[in-house]
């Protein structure tokens, strides 16, 4: 009987369920969708909202039904979960689960003749006690913090001295902010909570039976985190304890396991009795869903995924620690001296689509979303607009349909003409300035430069030499919907480089089940602690059926005329912010999940 592991996803709208063999092949996959499946509870898109104070946020109890129901369609699907020896799991990442003190006795005593909601969700009028001190979880959409926020970057002296101890500046989905303003409304509640779970703790607490411990990737998504020295922060414990006892809380948070392979022990008997697990099937670390995405292929260091959907998200595998109030760190879920760098954007497809359509409808027999005139406008449009380098000013411009966070400005367009170290904006009623910027003909490229110029500006201290080449990502691997456009790959690799190119990474929608499913057979298969799991999959993974290379990376010269572009490019940021930022635009995305 051949091994198997099974990897989940709980996102915002869905929970997917996959079985992978020891090969890692799909063997089976199922989901359920909590608008469609689970209406009663009143969601839209898988939340709940309070508008009035900026709350976005789910019921446990959904997620208590959904876990059982995808089990159930994946024994429906013919998925013999007997074969399962190891379990793993992605959980949205920022999100909270308060437990009551019943919650282990609870979790202990399942009876499987039972759904896991009759028995852990409390009684609606009080009758019955549940395993939860609070019904909901905030949201990682939630903006209902910015006072904890304010006073969770003043607590260390700046955002970025924040940014430095715990991997991000304060953020509103952060479960730091999160858990002071719990206490701060709720305090009853929160003096009767006994822990609290991050959702990826939650759903393995779930499966093990037993509250288990926070993963040390997903930690770093809470600003309470110490990453240098590896612990729990003593200052933030203590600005979200308030008057409380500080060592309570630190109770409450419990420990953070550091090996991300470790199995927290054998599966409830509840799944066991009720679904057919074996009884020796392993709970192995569950993770949150952006550091899962990296598991989802053998991710070297300085490898670089970016995800081109609505939002734009960068993910990188990195070996240095080299934080910012600009974006993210957080520890490798799976490699110790490994870091996890991210960048979350609000404005990626909408911006482009909006330049799409203006270049269309100068063209009636153009087919509505086509994006063949884009394709062939910006791929035939010199590099930053300039037919002679040495006379023509670089054409720089920013593109934000929404409010974005990097860098914090209110929404706009802005385009300008880069000389001489001089910064000079176009105006767009101002037929000279239409003459040296051609809109939105010359938006096509200018955008996809933008894009790509904000993510090599904010990376290139953690790219390496590659060889005899300039440091730059090894590879670049493309996902979500913009992957699949050949002239954004192109200007991708124009201007991110990549040494071994560019390459469309295709597993569907379910890079973070993936990744948990192979941290699950890693976690159990692993020759011995100190294999690696990049090295794990690697000798498993079979490349040619996700990946396939697009175009070249690096492109000598072109590649020094954009990293010469960035000096420009920084100062016209500075100035846009300086002219038009918002201090209370806090960062509301969370960012991109790669799937």
């Amino acid at each position: 009987m051949a091994d198997q592991f099974l990897g989940f996803d709980l996102s915002t709208q869905q929970l997917k369920g996959i079985v992978v063999g020891s090969d890692l092949k799909l063997v089976h996959e199922a989901k359920v969708d909590f608008d469609a499946d689970f209406s009663k509870y009143g969601i839209h898109k898988g939340v709940l909202t309070n508008p009035s104070e900026g709350e976005v946020f789910a019921p446990v109890a959904l997620w208590l039904e959904a876990i059982d129901l995808v089990l159930q369609r994946l024994k429906e699907q013919g998925a013999d979960l007997s074969k399962v020896q190891g379990i793993s799991g992605a959980g949205m990442q920022h999100g909270t689960v308060f437990w009551s003190q019943d919650a282990e006795k609870l979790l202990v005593g399942l009876d499987e003749g039972k759904t896991l909601a009759e028995q852990l969700e409390g009684g609606a009028k009080g009758e019955r006690k549940g395993a939860f001190s609070h019904p909901f979880s905030p949201n990682w959409q939630d903006a209902s913090t910015q006072n904890q926020c304010d006073r969770f970057d003043a607590a260390l002296g700046s955002p970025e001295k924040l940014a430095d101890a715990t991997g991000s500046s304060a953020h509103h989905r952060f479960s730091g902010p999160q858990i002071l303003r719990f206490r701060e409304k709720y305090p009853e509640a929160y003096k009767a909570t006994a822990r609290i779970s991050l959702v990826s703790s939650f759903f393995a607490s779930i499966f093990r039976g037993k509250i288990c411990p926070v993963d040390k990737g997903d930690v770093g998504g809470t600003n309470l985190w110490d990453i240098n020295n590896g612990r729990w922060h003593k200052d933030m414990l203590k600005l979200t304890a308030g008057d409380s006892d500080v060592s309570d809380l630190a109770a409450k948070l419990g420990e953070v396991h550091e090996d991300g392979g470790h199995s927290f022990g054998n599966i409830s008997p509840y799944f066991v009795k009720r679904y057919g697990f074996p009884p020796s099937a392993q709970i192995i670390t569950f993770t949150g869903d952006n550091p899962s995405t990296i598991l989802a292929l053998p991710l070297r260091s300085s490898d670089a995924i970016v995800s081109l959907g609505t939002s734009t998200t960068f993910l990188m595998s990195t070996s240095q620690y080299k934080p910012d109030a600009a974006y993210h760190f957080m520890n490798h879920p799976a490699t110790s001296g490994l870091y996890m760098f991210m960048l979350c954007y609000k404005n990626g497809g909408l911006a482009r689509e909006h330049i799409r359509d203006a270049i269309n409808s100068l063209h009636p027999s153009a087919a509505p979303n086509s994006w063949d005139l884009f394709n062939s406008t910006a791929t035939s449009t010199p590099v930053l607009g300039q037919e002679n380098p040495e006379t023509d000013p670089q054409r720089l411009g920013l593109y934000f349909p929404r409010p974005e966070i990097v860098p914090n400005v209110r929404a706009g367009t802005w385009r300008f003409l880069y000389k001489d170290h001089t910064l000079t904006p176009v105006d767009p009623d101002n037929n000279n300035d239409n003459k040296a910027w051609p809109i939105p003909q010359a938006d096509a490229r200018a955008i996809l430069e933008s894009q790509f110029l904000s993510l090599r500006l904010r990376s290139q201290n953690l790219v390496e030499p590659q060889g005899d080449l300039p440091p730059q990502p090894r590879r670049i691997y493309m996902v979500g919907g913009g992957a699949a456009n050949s002239a954004i790959a192109e200007l991708a690799g124009q201007v991110l480089g990549g040494s071994e190119g560019v390459y469309k990474l295709d597993i569907g929608g379910n890079a973070c089940a993936l990744g948990a499913a192979y941290k699950a057979a890693w976690g159990v298969l692993r020759a011995s602690p100190d294999e690696k799991f990049e090295d794990f999959l690697e000798k498993r993974w079979n490349e040619t059926e996700f990946v396939k290379k697009i175009c070249d990376g690096y492109r000598e010269g072109v590649f020094e005329r954009y990293g010469a572009a960035l000096e420009g490019f920084a100062e016209m940021e500075r100035r846009v912010v300086e002219e038009n930022g918002d201090p209370k635009l806090a960062d509301q995305n969370a960012g991109g999940k790669v799937s």
